[in-house]
């Protein structure tokens, strides 16, 4: 499923446009963008948790030359499953 689908599907399951689906959905997800690079983390109960986390600097080898090389620490964000989405 991609954005416009999820779009559509909750417009029809909420009964409103595709248009207000739209604009509440981009919201919600701009918000969680805006609060994930605070630093903060996004716990939507039941189905995921956006935190971000801190990747130590590492040694990596280049498969193309077999050079060792310095890879920086970097944060980077972590999506955890609610669950809602057990299988």
């Amino acid at each position: 499923m991609n954005k416009s689908e999820l779009i559509k599907a909750a417009a029809a399951k909420a009964e409103v446009s595709a248009a207000l689906a739209a604009k509440v959905i981009d919201a919600a997800l701009e918000e969680a963008v805006a609060a994930v690079k605070k630093g903060e983390s996004v716990q939507l109960v039941g189905y995921a948790t956006i935190a971000v986390a801190n990747r130590a600097a590492r040694k990596a080898k280049n498969p193309r030359t077999g050079a060792i090389v310095d890879v920086p620490a970097k944060k980077v964000v972590r999506i955890k499953a609610g669950a809602k989405f057990a299988l």
